[in-house]
Formats: structure tokens, C-alpha cells, sequence
């Protein structure tokens, strides 16, 4: 008898969540077979590529071989890069595997379903913005992350020579959403402790970053309360942020904005705006123009019964006609209806839609603090928290998101060698 073939595409947080629990329930006990696809060999958590990018978080520690926990999690893994689907045929084919050199190492290849999953995440979107595809980093994958830090370590060492005195490594960060408010945190983190291993000359009172926003806030998403602390907090930093101000081009050491105004920087970071990847146009299943899916409350797509899609790449429409929010708690809530309904439609049983429950929001400004909100059960009324307490419950979400891919036991040991980390490695990566 042929077991039921269920490929998920997209290793990220809610994809790796929702393989884990499938190959745990149906891989492991020879019920179906669970299959992983991604374009890259490892998952890290990606709430943390702005770690990632100052080297407060050195991925090579945090960073999962998906095929190691494949393995031991009863899934099968097959690194590839999706570019077609064909649904008469239930097939999806991926793109051959090219080495540093353009070398051939995996042909392409095709791979039947009989359930799939789309789950690829979203990338930052320039809005077609003059220049900066060629002169801005981002922050959407790990690689990126890397690029960005080995850059800005770069730009550190450049101070170790001759400067005057009142010379400053200028950052300019496009979006002041969490990714945009975190790193213009962490960037003052990193150069205080740059300086004090004897990296760099420089230090935190000669390092000005701009944060620049369209909105007429920061963290527009989230409520007034919690963006008026952040822009206090990342004032008092010694940020720059800059609101109502839209970014008409960036340039290889400036950004332009729409009322003429052209601040120099030595690095360009653009994290405003989110889209879905464009190939989920091309694959003949309905979607938004920013190219996420449109999906039905059971995470189906409009188009076919046989395909889903959750996380950022899709369009989940809400009772209240709102869609969800594309957020880490909802592909994390996404994650666990998906299974349900998963295990539903392999025993014939009626679906059960999506409902998003806001459980607050959370930002960290580096070692400075942490500020958000917590929800209050099904009440509307939430609780504003900071400092200390604040910070606990930020580091718990990365922990959660660790006991749902490898279980209480192995989340718990991490814990302790990561506190002994801190104690035998530098805090930042210096190399």
C-alpha cells in the first residue's frame, strides 16, 4: 500500500514546526510520508537574523542541519529551490543544485505530492526604489545576515586608523518596523563591545544611526503605547529617527528622501515592507499583488484542495474580514491548525478554519531593554511590560519555537550551554 505523500516547502519557523509534529505523529509510525523541501541545508530562527548581523548571535551555534533533524524526526529532506508546479500531475519540480563555481551538484528534479504545503516566508520589498537592490543590504536569510555583518566589521576597522576626532560611521536603516527597530539597537550593542575587545577605536558616542520610516510612527503595526516607549528608548540611544520621511533613492553612500533631504552613510540596510516571493505568481494559484496566496480559513488554497499555504506567503482572510498578520506567533498558531487539519483531511474528517489570537508584542533593544505587551486571555485589554520582565518573556519565544522542533529535554540543555557560552566565548563574533 502507498503511503500518503505530504511536502512541505519552506523550512521556516512554521514550516520546521509543522514537519517536526507530522513526522513525529505519521513519518515515525510509517502513516504517511513527510517531506521537507528548502533552497538552503540549515534553519535558523529568522527573529534573529538582526543578531545574526551584529554577531550578538553566532548562527554557526544556533543554526539546524535540516537533514540531522530529519533523521531524527521521522521526515525526509531534499534541498532544492521550487520553480514549477504542475497540480493535474501533483508534481512540483526543483531547480538543479549549483556549487560556488556554477558546478552542477544536484539535477533537477521532480517531486510528487499527494498534500503540499507552501510555506516560503516573505522577503523585504523596495517598492522598485532607485538603488537600492544594488546599494542597500537586507536581512532575510542567514546569508544576508553574514553580508551584512561582515560589512559592518569591515566599516569598525576602518577606524582603527587615523580619523578625526569628531568622525563618525554613519548606519542609515530604511523601516522602522521590529527587524529596523532592533537593529538600530543592536548596532550601539555591538560597538560598545567591538571597543572593548580592542576591535575597533571607535565607540558607541562616534557610531550615529538613522532610522528612517514612512509611517508617521515607528512600529506602525503596533500600538501607540509600545512605539512611543521604542522611539524614547532608541532616542536616548543616541538613534536618529526620522518619521513621515519617504525614501525617494539610495545611493552607494547616501539616501535621498522625498523632501530633498541626502544623509551620507557608510552602510545602508533596508528592512521596509514585506512581499511574498514573486515565483508564488507563477504557479497559476490566486494571489495578492504583493504574490501571497489566497487561502481559504482552513489554510487551503482558493484554487485547490489538495495545496495550503500559511505564515507570511499567505493571505488568511478572518471573520472580521481583517487577514492575519504577517507575524512569527501567527505562522506559529498556523503551524499547529495545519497539522490538525492535516491529520483531518488523512481520515476524511472536516476541516476546522483559522482563528489568529493576538498574543501581544514584544521588542528587543539589544542588552538596553525590551518593551511590549502581553494579551490578556480573549480580552482585548492587554498589559504593558518592560524592562527585566520584558526581556524574560522575548527570550521565551525563541525557547518556545526550540521545544516545538526538538522537545522539552533537548531545549532544556541548550539553555544550560548556551548560559555556559557566555561565560567561555566572547559575547560578540569577532571574526
Amino acid at each position: 500500500m502507498t503511503l500518503p505523500r505530504i511536502v512541505v516547502v519552506g523550512g521556516g519557523a512554521g514550516g520546521l514546526e509543522l514537519v517536526t509534529r507530522l513526522g513525529r505523529k505519521l513519518g515515525k509510525r510509517q502513516r504517511a510520508e513527510i517531506v521537507l523541501v528548502d533552497r538552503n541545508p540549515t534553519h535558523i530562527w529568522k527573529p534573529l537574523l538582526h543578531e545574526v548581523a551584529t554577531g550578538a548571535l553566532d548562527s554557526g551555534l544556533d543554526e539546524i542541519s535540516y537533514q540531522g533533524h530529519a533523521r531524527a524526526h521521522g521526515y525526509q529532506f531534499q534541498l532544492g529551490t521550487l520553480t514549477h508546479l504542475d497540480r493535474d500531475a501533483r508534481t512540483l519540480t526543483l531547480a538543479p543544485v549549483l556549487d560556488d563555481d556554477d558546478q552542477e551538484i544536484l539535477p533537477a528534479r521532480t517531486v510528487p505530492y499527494d498534500e503540499l504545503v507552501l510555506s516560503l516566508g516573505s522577503v523585504s520589498n523596495d517598492f522598485g526604489t532607485p538603488g537600492v537592490a544594488d546599494h542597500c543590504h537586507f536581512l532575510d536569510s542567514p546569508r544576508q545576515a553574514e553580508l551584512f555583518r561582515q560589512a559592518m566589521l569591515n566599516a569598525f576597522l576602518r577606524y582603527n586608523a587615523p580619523h578625526e576626532p569628531s568622525a563618525k560611521m554613519v548606519v542609515g536603516i530604511v523601516g522602522a518596523g521590529a527587524t529596523g527597530v532592533e537593529l538600530a539597537a543592536e548596532l550601539y550593542g555591538a560597538s560598545q563591545m567591538l571597543n572593548s575587545y580592542g576591535f575597533t577605536t571607535l565607540d558607541s558616542a562616534h557610531l550615529e544611526v538613522h532610522l528612517i520610516e514612512a509611517a508617521p510612527k515607528v512600529l506602525p503595526a503596533l500600538p501607540k503605547r509600545i512605539s512611543d516607549a521604542v522611539h524614547d528608548e532608541l532616542e536616548r540611544l543616541g538613534v536618529r529617527v526620522h518619521v513621515d520621511t519617504r525614501v525617494t533613492e539610495v545611493t552607494d553612500n547616501a539616501i535621498v528622501t522625498a523632501d530633498g533631504e541626502r544623509i551620507d552613510i557608510d552602510l545602508g540596510v533596508w528592512a521596509a515592507g514585506i512581499k511574498a516571493p514573486a515565483l508564488l505568481s507563477e504557479l497559476g494559484l490566486s494571489t495578492e499583488r504583493n504574490h501571497r496566496l489566497k487561502v481559504e480559513a482552513t489554510l487551503q488554497s482558493l484554487d485547490d484542495e489538495h495545496i495550503f499555504a500559511f505564515g507570511d506567503c499567505a493571505s488568511c482572510p478572518q471573520a472580521d474580514g481583517s487577514t492575519v498578520p504577517p507575524r512569527a506567533q501567527a505562522a506559529h498558531q498556523q503551524a499547529d491548525r495545519l497539522y490538525k487539519n492535516l491529520l483531518a483531511r488523512l481520515e476524511d474528517k472536516p476541516l476546522k478554519p483559522f482563528v489568529f489570537r493576538d498574543r501581544g508584542s514584544l521588542i528587543s533593544l539589544a542588552h538596553f531593554d525590551a518593551i511590549g505587551s502581553l494579551m490578556r486571555g480573549a480580552s482585548a485589554r492587554s498589559l504593558f511590560i518592560e524592562g527585566h520582565l520584558a526581556k524574560f518573556f522575548y527570550a521565551s519565544l525563541y525557547r518556545m519555537h526550540q521545544r516545538a522542533i526538538h522537545g522539552v529535554l533537548k531545549t532544556g540543555l541548550m539553555v544550560i550551554v548556551d548560559g555556559l557560552n557566555r561565560f567561555l566565548k566572547p559575547r560578540l563574533k569577532l571574526h
